[in-house]
């Protein structure tokens, strides 16, 4: 089930995250990668996730995409949680700069997403990516397309 199916009509992105949140409901994409949406509130949003050696490329650490699906997905819900009921989202770009290698041994991992700036049409935000030590691992940089669902 998509998330748009579980929107209450009126009910704000905020609203729908939060319900999302106290519901216990996960999106696709964590439950494959094995994070966890955890914290949204008005513009920011969190994510945790322990990377296990299901997400290992062939260096032996932790595959660049791990990271970034977890900034993309910070980035998104912090936009989401500034639109209103009848707005929705897509990712029109993502720039991350790795700082560490990421490895079974890391640990758990936060992801935590800011806005920026949210228009009519555009919007941007920002992410980074720590260890519960706050070891900076990755850091993202988004612009977001903004429409009438």
């Amino acid at each position: 089930m998509k998330l748009i199916d579980q929107v209450s009509p009126g009910q704000s992105g905020l609203d729908t995250l939060r319900a999302l949140i106290a519901s216990g409901g996960s999106l696709p994409i964590a439950d494959t990668l094995g994070f966890t949406f955890v914290d949204v509130g008005d513009g920011w949003s969190g994510f945790e996730g322990k990377p296990g050696a299901h997400a290992y490329n062939p260096l032996g650490t932790v595959h660049g995409g791990y990271a970034a699906t977890l900034l993309d997905s910070a980035c998104g819900c912090a936009v989401h949680s500034k639109l209103g009921p009848d707005q929705s989202y897509t990712t029109l770009e993502l720039k991350i700069p790795y700082h560490r290698a990421i490895t079974v041994e890391t640990g758990l991992l936060r992801a935590e997403g800011r806005t920026v700036t949210v228009g009519r049409r555009a919007a941007f935000a920002e992410a980074t990516l720590e260890d519960l030590n706050g070891r900076l691992y990755a850091t993202a940089t988004s612009t977001l397309l903004v429409m009438d669902r």
